[in-house]
C-alpha cells in the first residue's frame, strides 16, 4: 500500500489517502469500510465529526494552506 498523504483542501477538509487507521481516544479503531481514501473535517460543524460531511460549503469556512517549514519543537522537561 502506498504512503500516507494527508492533504488540506483550501476552505475543506483533510484529505487521507494511502494506507492509514483512524482510532477514538480510547484507541478503538473506526471501521473504514476498506477505505484507502476520506476526509476529515477542519470546520467543526460536520454533523458525523470527525468525518468531512461538506458542512464546510453550507458555512463558508475559509482556510488557504501554503507549505511551509516548522520550527523545531520545544525539548520536553
Amino acid at each position: 500500500m502506498a504512503a500516507t498523504k494527508i492533504t488540506p483542501l483550501a476552505n475543506g477538509p483533510l484529505r487521507i489517502e494511502g494506507d492509514f487507521s483512524i482510532v477514538d481516544p480510547h484507541g478503538k479503531e473506526f471501521g473504514l469500510g476498506g477505505r484507502t481514501a476520506l476526509s476529515l473535517c477542519r470546520c467543526g460543524q460536520s454533523e458525523n465529526k470527525p468525518f468531512c460531511d461538506g458542512s464546510h460549503n453550507r458555512v463558508g469556512f475559509q482556510s488557504q494552506v501554503e507549505a511551509r517549514d516548522l520550527p523545531p519543537p520545544k525539548p520536553k522537561v
